[in-house]
Parts: C-alpha cells; sequence; structure tokens
C-alpha cells in the first residue's frame, strides 16, 4: 500500500527496510490511544475552523467506529500498514473519503506518537497504582494481625534483635508506599499534552493547544516543541520506578525463599502458588517468588536499554526512539504480572508463629537487652558487652537460650544479676521496651498501622500528593 510519507519517493522501498522500519507489530497496542488522541485533534480543528461540523462529525463517527470494531474483532490491524497511525488514517479515509485525509493536518507522527506513548503509560501508571495498593492492603492485614507476634530481626543474614511479624512487613509497607509516591509524582511531572508540536516547529494552522490538553486530560500543552517530540523522561522516569519496585518484590520474594525453607519453617506457601518437582516428590517449590526475583533483572534491562538509546539521540526526533515501545510494554507486562501474583501469594501464606518465636529464643537476639540490663545496674557498657558475651557462648557450648540459664550462673559472671532477669530479657519485653518512633513496640505499631490506614484512604481518593 502507499506510504504517508511516498509523495517524494519514485522507487519502492525494499521488503526488508520496510519490516524492520515497520512498528505495527507492537504500536497496534496504541489503538485506543491513538484514537483518542485523533478525536480531540478533530474536534479543536472544527473549534479553529480547519474543519467544516460535517467534516468533524464524519471524522469522529468514522474513528469511534474503527474503535469499535478493533475491541470486537472484526477489524484486524494487519502487518500491511506501517504502524497504529498510518492504519487509523487509511482505515477512516476508506470508510469516510476525503475528510479523512484531513485529520492529519497541523499535526505530524512526531508529535502523534509522543502523545499516544503518554497517554498509554499515564494509563498505565494508574493500573499499577492499583496493584501497589492492593499489596500494600495485603501487608497492613499482616501488620494488623501480628503486632505481638515475635521473630528474630536479622543483619548479616545473622540473628540480631526480636522484633515482630508486623514490623518486619512494616518496612516493606514503607517500600511500596515510596514506589506508590513515585508513581504519582511520575504522573503529575508527565501530565502536559505534546500534540499540536509538529514534527519539530510547531505549526501555522492557528491550533488551540489549550483546548486539545484539556480535551486530553492534560493539565496543559508541553512548552517547546523541539522537546515534546523528543522527551522520553518520562519512560525512563518510569522504568526506573518500576525497576526499584521491582528490586523490593525481589527482596520480599527472597526472605519468602529462606522462609519457606526447611532450616527455617517460618510460612507455608499455599499450593496454588507453589509447584513441586518432577523427580522429587516430597519437594513444593516457592516459583512464584523465584520468578519475581528473576524477572527483576528483565525490567532492569528495560532501564539501561531506553537509556543507552536516548543518551546520543541529538535534537528532535530520531527512529531510535521507536525502541522506547517494546521495552517499556513488556516491563509494565512483567511488573503487572509480578505484582498481582506476589500478592495473591502473600495474601494466602501461612506464617508459622510458633516456630518464628522460637528462632528468636534461640538465636539469643535478646543479648542486647541482656546487656541494657546490666547497664541499668550501673554496669559499663562496655563490661556488660564482655559479660552477656560470655554468657552466650556459655549457651552454645551447652545449647541453650539465655532464658534457660540458671541466676546461679548468671551470678557467676556478675553480682549485677538479679531475679528480675529473666523479666528483662523475655521477648515481650523485648518487644515492648522498644517504643521510640519507627520501633516494634507494639503501641508504636498501632499507630504506625493507623497512619498505613490513613495513607492508603489518602490513595482512594486519589490525594496521595496532598
Amino acid at each position: 500500500m502507499a506510504q504517508l510519507w511516498g509523495g517524494r519517493f519514485t522507487g519502492d522501498t525494499d521488503q526488508d527496510v520496510y519490516r524492520f522500519n515497520a512498528s505495527i507489530d507492537f504500536d497496534r497496542r496504541l489503538i485506543e490511544q491513538d484514537i483518542a488522541g485523533s478525536l480531540a485533534h478533530a474536534e479543536m480543528l472544527c473549534r479553529v475552523g480547519i474543519l467544516t461540523e460535517e467534516e468533524a462529525r464524519a471524522i469522529h463517527d468514522g474513528l469511534t467506529g474503527i474503535l469499535c470494531d478493533v475491541r470486537s474483532g472484526s477489524l484486524l490491524i494487519t502487518e500491511e500498514y506501517e504502524d497504529v497511525h498510518s492504519f487509523c488514517e487509511a482505515v477512516l479515509t476508506e470508510r469516510i473519503g476525503e475528510a479523512g485525509k484531513k485529520l492529519h493536518t497541523g499535526r505530524s507522527r512526531n508529535d502523534q506518537v509522543a502523545l499516544d506513548m503518554k497517554l498509554y503509560v499515564r494509563d498505565e501508571i494508574d493500573a499499577l497504582q492499583e496493584l501497589v495498593q492492593a499489596l500494600l492492603r495485603t501487608i497492613l492485614t499482616i501488620m494488623k494481625e501480628n503486632t505481638r507476634t515475635c521473630m528474630p530481626g536479622f543483619t548479616h543474614l545473622q540473628k540480631a534483635q526480636p522484633v515482630t511479624l508486623a514490623h518486619h512487613a512494616g518496612a516493606y509497607f514503607e517500600m511500596f508506599r515510596r514506589d506508590s509516591e513515585r508513581l504519582t509524582d511520575i504522573r503529575r511531572r508527565m501530565n502536559l499534552c505534546p500534540l499540536g508540536s509538529g514534527a519539530l516547529a510547531g505549526t501555522t494552522y492557528p491550533l488551540d493547544r489549550e483546548f486539545t490538553a484539556e480535551a486530553l486530560r492534560f493539565d496543559g500543552p508541553t512548552r517547546n516543541s523541539m522537546d515534546s517530540v523528543s522527551d522520553r523522561d518520562y519512560v525512563i522516569e518510569l522504568l526506573s520506578a518500576l525497576s526499584t519496585c521491582m528490586m523490593h518484590l525481589s527482596r520480599f520474594s527472597e526472605e519468602i525463599i529462606l522462609w519457606n525453607s526447611n532450616e527455617y519453617r517460618f510460612v507455608e506457601i499455599d499450593d496454588a502458588y507453589s509447584t513441586g518437582s518432577s523427580i522429587m516428590p516430597q519437594k513444593k517449590n516457592p516459583d512464584i517468588a523465584e520468578l519475581v526475583r528473576g524477572k527483576t533483572g528483565r525490567v532492569y534491562g528495560a532501564l539501561m536499554s531506553i537509556l543507552t538509546t536516548m543518551k546520543g539521540i541529538p535534537l528532535a526526533y530520531n527512529k531510535d526512539m521507536q525502541e522506547d515501545k517494546e521495552l517499556t510494554f513488556d516491563a509494565i507486562d512483567t511488573v503487572k504480572a509480578c505484582l498481582r501474583l506476589f500478592t495473591g501469594m502473600l495474601s494466602t501464606i501461612r506464617f508459622n508463629k510458633e516456630v518464628m518465636e522460637e528462632s528468636a529464643k534461640k538465636g539469643f537476639t535478646n543479648a542486647t537487652d541482656a546487656a541494657d540490663y546490666l547497664v541499668s545496674k550501673n554496669v559499663p557498657f562496655r563490661d556488660a558487652h564482655r559479660i552477656v558475651g560470655h554468657l552466650v557462648l556459655t549457651c552454645i557450648e551447652r545449647g541453650i537460650s539465655l532464658d534457660e540459664l540458671s541466676l546461679e550462673e548468671y551470678r557467676k559472671e556478675s553480682e549485677a544479676f538479679e531475679e528480675d532477669i529473666y523479666q528483662a530479657i523475655s521477648l515481650t519485653t523485648c518487644v515492648e521496651k522498644r517504643c521510640t518512633a519507627g520501633a516494634p513496640g507494639p503501641a508504636v505499631m498501632e499507630e504506625e498501622i493507623r497512619e498505613c490506614e490513613r495513607f492508603l484512604e489518602l490513595c482512594k481518593g486519589g490525594k496521595q500528593d496532598e
């Protein structure tokens, strides 16, 4: 078929070149956005007198008919078209005649695709927000149910101090809260409309860019036509935010994989989110967590790819920018699937609370509290640290916990120990005494839970950035 740009050419394009240049295989995904932009553009052209009302009405009916037919499957977007833009224009002209040829007045495929990508990314940010917030609600449920579920906190993957499951889950709430805030920030910053920028230098037609921007729910038109058609910062920002989100999912997945092992036994993953082995009948593998961890690199790759693509491009539009679509589409699809499945897995997981608490006891996570106890008895901290270190070594040699030492054994190391040492180093006391802001004490966690609920309420009302 004839190309939209074929007027100055006398020879046919080599078919390999045509296929290499074409983007219809992947940008057909932008059909909804392309037609939405065209509808707004046609309405604006009518308002400024470039189209008659009859022409605008024919274009409107033709475009909505195309979209309806594509959605129903009665109209296929085939490879005979170079891209989604040429598909829409060709089919529209075929259906309504000469009026269809006027639709492209005052615009270029450069500002058209810039608009399509912005509309698509904006829609996908909204969908991603819903998934992130569903995960946040799942984490919040775990927090509410486990403000007194003791478990070991770790540093260097070594048991360190006692915390609660609510506190541990709350750390991930903070991570995904920041992911949600980043998406909100990106959406706000990108929400300027490039349509009307033309190929790079605007147009001589009296376009009403403010009207088009408002019709497409943008905050206003972009301010520089060259930047408008060559800006892909919002894609880079989105892929960066998605990479960070995947990093958080991967960290959480790694912990679930560890906790699911026979050595930890902190969790039991639901059968719906596990698989078995083709040879070992006893196996129950955490495949979803492993796949989320593995797919993180895929999203990182998309970010590095677009950064590398954009780093050497002079102003304004260059064909290199066509590379933004496939990797962005794939990264968004990947993150959405990972969020959806991870949330399902987490919402059905069973926590072995008794095992967690026993692990905290056997890991000497209350050793710091034993040292603090001595400090409260006027023993210098450095001496207290040494004394408790000796006690821990004794426990290791005998295979017992600090709770199981007799008072006589304590007093051999220091006369400062009294009967109240056992209360001081109980896991409940250890956690409840940690009541500074951000600590795992139940009272602090209850207030934090209320704050998390407020955040999600703001998200629901679309006021997160207030």
